[in-house]
């Protein structure tokens, strides 16, 4: 089994753990996403009977994307730029209160190649989670690798604080 199979049958098992989490609590889910490109909501909706769970995914790269599907402010865009703190809890708050789930995560980031600016380079991704009703809680990661290694990376940290807050 190539390192790949086994990352990706990792995910498909956590997917698992979170669906039966969301099931056993009564509630769903949606995924506010910009540097993973919707793997996150793919990872989630590869497991059967998803539709049971899964409220919805937001893939939203630019500004006027996060500002119209998340409700980011585009005074947070401008002052802190897309791949901050403020950001990414705009980004899940907006989520759920948009799009009526009972938890929600969100990334934005830097994949790479390029992107990169002064003070974050490639690999800086913030990560968002919250549940309805809560605080949004927020973490910034620094992966290592290209492009794929860096999205694979956020996908599964971002599944893990969902099981982690599902648990909690």
């Amino acid at each position: 089994m190539s390192n790949h199979a086994a990352d990706d049958a990792q995910l498909f098992a956590l997917g698992n753990t979170i669906a039966e989490l969301l099931i056993s609590h009564g509630q769903t889910i949606v995924c506010a996403e910009s540097c993973t490109g919707g793997w996150i909501s793919k990872v989630l909706t590869d497991i059967p009977g998803s539709s049971t769970w899964f409220e919805c995914g937001v893939v939203a790269y630019s500004y006027e994307a996060k500002e119209a599907l998340l409700g980011v402010q585009p005074h947070t865009l401008e002052r802190t730029g897309a791949v901050s703190q403020e950001t990414v809890v705009e980004m899940v708050s907006g989520a759920l209160a948009r799009y009526g789930a009972g938890v929600a995560v969100a990334v934005t980031g830097i994949a790479g190649p390029g992107g990169d600016t002064p003070g974050k380079p490639v690999g800086t991704v913030w990560i968002g989670w919250k549940r309805r009703g809560g605080y949004a809680r927020s973490e910034l990661f620094h992966f290592d690798g290209d492009r794929e290694a860096v999205r694979r990376q956020t996908v599964h940290v971002a599944l893990e604080g969902v099981r982690r807050i599902l648990t909690s």
